[in-house]
């Protein structure tokens, strides 16, 4: 290498490191303040298996990028907060902050639609908020799952051994003691906010993946399940919940890259293109994408009302929309921070629900080298009331067996042939 070629390289990196870091934290503003705008990113510089790297074209492309975003920034009196990139989607995202002055709403959606009409910019849209569909009450009671599912007797089938289950939430509290041990890899996307054990994340991973045979606690449904505990939701002083468009895109194009086969949203909220692209992209991989419906929005809100996805309301409350999943989802126990157990109810908790399921169906599956793509929404069985029946799907997958869910399922009243 030259000395001036390395000069060169030398003083792109100097001048790179001076502006924002691809994953590096915002700071903590409102949503409704925010727009995302899409770059669209030369092909070249995106190798499929690797990492986004810091190579010499790469540092000349994200370099007139990020010009561009401050130029764009300028010209619509904005202010350029952050970028990140999504070679998968071939786009790097920038945030921009509207006028301290200025409100969001309907002022975020009009920037938004006149940066998208740029030649330069592939898309642009508002910051959307996304929140949990759960409503907590510290109790401890006995799993609803054990019985109407039996799971000690389909935990003799399968257990979700080695399958990988991203669970995007908030944070999770990877050592409680139903929970260490379970998770192979995490990543925080919220920025500005320290991470911390939260409930509705860690409540969720426990219905999944909680540890069996510990004499402690519950068990999950896929006790041998691999989890990939990804922040992309944060609990305010109030309890509630909530994520971005930007941290849960965040988190699922990091699920997409570390080899996800279940990822779990157990949230709802409005339509979002970016997180549409990134769950088609998901689904087109094989990746089985399990959601919350909000009973209160039509369709069951988003990404509930997205096609692909497997969209799940809790059991208890009554008849869904057809093409929903029913699971248990009232007076649940979960873990929760600080290594405790609580009782809780919501279409967040049947979602888990059935994230814990299908990593049955895939272990199952696999053992017997029957297609992933069986390990869906289509191998599921359901009765006429929309419930699963959790046994004759397990069943479905490994033949006749000698569990005794087979015989009690048997007898149902209104068991599908």
């Amino acid at each position: 290498m030259t000395a001036w070629l390395a000069g060169l390289l030398l003083w792109l990196a100097a001048a790179f490191s001076a502006q924002a870091d691809d994953r590096a934290p915002m700071a903590l503003a409102d949503p409704a303040q925010q727009i995302l705008v899409m770059l669209p990113m030369a092909p070249e510089h995106y190798r499929s298996g690797n990492a986004y790297s810091g190579a010499y074209g790469d540092l000349l492309g994200r370099s007139a990028r990020h010009r561009l975003a401050v130029k764009l920034a300028q010209e619509h009196g904005l202010t350029l907060a952050s970028g990140w990139p999504m070679p998968a989607l071939g786009v790097e995202c920038f945030v921009m902050n509207l006028p301290a002055a200025q409100t969001g709403g309907p002022l975020a959606v009009t920037m938004a639609m006149a940066l998208g009409r740029d030649p330069r910019v592939a898309w642009a849209q508002p910051m959307n908020v996304y929140r949990a569909q759960a409503h907590d009450d510290p109790l401890f009671a006995v799993q609803p799952a054990a019985s109407a599912w039996h799971l000690a007797e389909l935990h003799q089938v399968a257990t979700g051994r080695g399958v990988r289950i991203a669970i995007i939430d908030s944070g999770i509290e990877r050592d409680h003691p139903d929970l260490a041990g379970q998770i192979d890899d995490s990543a925080d996307f919220v920025a500005g906010r320290r991470f911390v054990a939260e409930r509705h994340g860690t409540e969720v991973a426990g219905i999944v993946a909680a540890v069996a045979d510990n004499h402690l606690g519950m068990v999950g449904v896929a006790p041998r399940a691999r989890l990939l505990a990804l922040r992309a939701c944060w609990q305010d002083d109030k309890a509630v919940t909530s994520c971005t468009s930007l941290s849960l895109a965040q988190a699922l194009d990091h699920a997409i890259a570390h080899r996800a086969q279940i990822i779990n949203l157990s949230l709802s909220g409005p339509q979002d293109p970016l997180l549409a692209r990134l769950l088609d992209l998901a689904l087109g991989r094989g990746i089985a994408v399990v959601v919350a419906v909000d009973r209160t929005l039509r369709g069951g809100g988003f990404p509930a009302s997205h096609p692909g996805v497997l969209a799940v309301a809790d059991q208890e409350s009554g008849a869904a929309e057809p093409a929903m999943l029913l699971a248990p989802g009232r007076d649940v126990p979960a873990t929760g921070p600080p290594k405790r157990w609580y009782l809780v109810t919501g279409s967040s908790f049947a979602a888990a629900h059935v994230s814990g399921l299908l990593a049955l169906l895939r272990e199952a599956g696999t053992s017997r080298a029957m297609p992933v793509a069986d390990a869906s929404g289509d191998a599921l069985v359901r009765l006429p009331s929309g419930a699963i029946d959790a046994c004759a799907s397990l069943m479905r997958r490994v033949g006749p067996c000698a569990c005794a869910c087979a015989t009690a399922d048997a007898d149902a009243p209104g068991k599908r042939p």
